[in-house]
């Protein structure tokens, strides 16, 4: 049990003061039959719990676990450089989840700023080092477009393991296969830096266009637009955490 106050601020409404305020105006109302509260001291079970913000429904989450369809020209950054943070695509409360200096949710692994595709986010930590961790080999599927025709022997050295210039030891791909003349399809267990690229570059290609496609059991499709996300359902977040 927690008063109402305090699941406010654990879900990012502001702080505790703002979130006393927010319910002393009447801008907060509880269960789907929306009973007003002006109470914020009310103790509430919040397992289960839905309430509305100025409008809005939300249930109460534990933890956050989301998924969003990353458009181009979004950095996966807090602190983004030359262009918008993919941060800005998500509601106030999601950014703001928990306070302190790490409030709000994390990308769970980057996609460059020119890639787009599926981002995971959530503020459990534990969840995001077994989907980051190359001990887990969570496999990560990419669509990738290059800029010269596929040969077999381009994704045979894929397969086989190609060497990038900070790690001597062969870096290689779970699947590869060729869907067409420039159209690659990638799938990797491991994440780093501007790996994608740096492979296909590795055998003698250049990569024209990246777009993420699946992560572990959870397929990005049409039915969540560009710039768009939802929760994950508990079903997804068991089939994610279980050993790959």
């Amino acid at each position: 049990m927690l008063a109402l106050q305090d699941i406010l601020f654990s879900q990012g409404f502001g702080t505790r003061r703002v979130c006393c305020g927010l319910v002393q105006q009447g801008f907060v109302d509880l269960g789907e039959a929306r009973n007003p509260c002006t109470d914020p001291g009310i103790m509430l079970d919040e397992d289960g719990l839905v309430f509305w913000v100025q409008g809005v429904r939300w249930t109460y989450q534990e933890y956050a676990y989301l998924m969003l369809h990353k458009p181009a020209g979004f950095e996966c950054s807090q602190k983004p450089g030359a262009h918008p943070g993919v941060y800005t695509l998500l509601p106030a409360p999601l950014r703001q989840r928990g306070g302190g200096a790490a409030a709000g949710v994390q990308a769970v692994g980057r996609l460059d700023q020119d890639t787009t595709g599926l981002l995971l986010l959530s503020d459990d930590g534990k969840f995001i080092h077994r989907m980051t961790s190359p001990k887990h080999h969570v496999p990560k599927v990419y669509q990738v477009q290059v800029k010269h025709p596929l040969d077999e022997r381009q994704t045979v050295r894929l397969m086989d393991g190609v060497v990038l210039d900070d790690d001597p030891k062969p870096v290689r791909a779970a699947a590869c296969r060729a869907l067409g003349p420039n159209h690659l399809e990638l799938t990797l267990t491991e994440g780093k830096y501007h790996q994608v690229k740096r492979m296909v570059a590795a055998v003698g290609n250049r990569v024209e266009g990246l777009h993420r496609s699946r992560i572990g059991s959870i397929e990005l499709t049409d039915e969540l637009p560009v710039g768009h996300w939802r929760w994950l359902t508990a079903d997804e977040v068991a089939d994610l955490s279980r050993k790959q």
